[in-house]
């Protein structure tokens, strides 16, 4: 069986919180039909999900109650790696047999130094552990959190003896030598994306495939214009236009400031919670950021409207 496999932007969907901290259900699936609506993709389930601060329990009610939604299996990459080999399958499993195209894997990132035989191990075992013709893995490379950063030896040698099931990598290393690396790879059809879309513009022109980006959260739709249109003239300058953005947001912890423009844009003070031990921005903090924002006239357009 041959799946479709991604291109383009997806989020990283950023996770509401109640009061008692129990996940929001009602705003998470609003905030990802608006994220749909600009054109992008979902990849819950991320760093910026606040992923690794939620149970499997709580992943698997979350996906089955965005299925059960509308949402399209079809739209989804949830991220189900765990450091334990049981609980990645518990997740892989579930999302595949929910029609997800495809799961972002991060490696085992507890134990460090660890070696790629290791890693290659890991990977193998959950791959023949879910024993699916529509498995189709996203590698997550993020060695400045995970500190176990995946090679290109690795990520060759997981290609070329699951060439179905390894299908395409997100680099979050920062640092576009990297993911200019995992591209002259030239795997056959063998999908990269960029972490930031900082570098979207150079991802594509090396032959990558989009981005998956935090800030997709609240500007996909300026995102997606510049993955639509990076063969066109002005290119640099939508490229030019996004950083901007980015930029703002990169003065602050990332996750809190993506939950506080959401929050500033759709004047619900719920949306700037987060789970310990992360912190909301601090009132002044806030104040800057709506104050940053306003001076680029940017907005969140048509937010949760209709919904």
């Amino acid at each position: 069986m041959s799946i479709e496999r991604f291109s383009g932007i997806l989020a990283p969907v950023v996770t509401p919180f109640k009061d008692d901290l129990s996940p929001d259900i009602g705003r998470f699936l609003k905030h990802c039909r608006w994220v749909k609506s600009q054109n992008a993709n979902l990849a819950i389930f991320g760093t910026n999900s606040e992923a690794n601060s939620l149970s499997v329990k709580e992943k698997i009610d979350l996906l089955e109650k965005l299925i059960s939604s509308g949402i399209s299996g079809d739209a989804l990459m949830p991220g189900t790696g765990c450091c334990s080999i049981n609980e990645t399958v518990e997740l892989t499993n579930t999302a595949v047999s929910l029609g997800c195209r495809g799961v972002l894997m991060l490696p085992p990132f507890y134990y460090k130094g660890v070696t790629d035989d290791g890693l290659f191990a890991y990977f193998s075992e959950v791959i023949e552990r879910v024993n699916n013709d529509r498995l189709a893995i996203y590698l997550y490379h993020i060695p400045p959190i995970s500190q176990i950063p995946l090679s290109t030896d690795l990520v060759t040698r997981l290609v070329t003896d699951y060439p179905k099931a390894v299908v395409g990598i997100k680099d979050s290393s920062g640092d576009w030598k990297q993911t200019e690396a995992f591209n002259k790879l030239k795997l056959p059809n063998f999908r990269v994306f960029c972490g930031s879309e900082s570098f979207l513009l150079q991802n594509m022109e090396a032959g990558g495939a989009g981005c998956i980006s935090a800030t997709a959260n609240v500007n996909s739709l300026a995102i997606n214009e510049l993955f639509l249109n990076w063969t066109m003239p002005g290119s640099a300058q939508k490229q030019k236009e996004i950083d901007e953005i980015r930029d703002i947001f990169q003065r602050y912890p990332m996750i809190p400031a993506l939950k506080e423009a959401i929050a500033l844009n759709n004047e619900d003070a719920e949306w700037s919670r987060v789970r310990p031990p992360l912190v909301s921005l601090s009132r002044s903090q806030s104040n800057a950021l709506k104050r940053q924002l306003e001076q680029v006239s940017f907005k969140m357009n048509n937010l949760f409207s209709g919904q």
